[in-house]
């Protein structure tokens, strides 16, 4: 049981870990250069670096991970081009970007409370992956 919920935990994490990643990348193509670009892609890189950390422990259990729902990327990127198009620049981002937090840490809490049987290193990287988004979510809110 320990292992089954290690994997389903880790494989939620990978999903959640480049949902974010494409949504942030989708934000900052639109975006000029500045403070809240930079706020964006150094959470990025600390999202990708967490994301290294989850495809190596599940690599441990010989797993691929998991990738985001086609349709919900889909339907993210077209919101995000929307949105992104019809208003200021930064506000739109700001407010893509936290909506998408919040849907993260709902998720993410979610999962962690679903799969309680997962190892203390897979839990410690759900909860930072939350920390991540929480914090995101609070940086951002100047430009809301």
């Amino acid at each position: 049981m320990i292992e089954k919920d290690t994997v389903r935990l880790l494989r939620e994490c990978d999903s959640g870990i480049r949902m974010g990643v494409d949504s942030i990348e989708d934000v900052l193509k639109a975006l000029q250069a500045g403070p809240l670009h930079k706020l964006l892609s150094d959470c990025r890189d600390r999202h990708e670096a967490l994301g290294r950390e989850t495809d190596a422990q599940l690599r441990r259990f010989k797993d691929e991970g998991k990738s985001p729902n086609p349709l919900v990327k889909g339907m993210s990127r077209m919101k995000t081009g929307m949105k992104m198009n019809m208003e200021d620049a930064a506000h739109a981002a700001a407010d893509l970007i936290t909506d998408g937090c919040n849907m993260g840490v709902k998720s993410l809490s979610r999962y962690l409370n679903q799969y309680a049987a997962a190892d203390e290193t897979s839990k410690d990287i759900a909860k930072r992956l939350i920390g991540l988004e929480e914090q995101l979510a609070k940086d951002v809110r100047p430009w809301l």
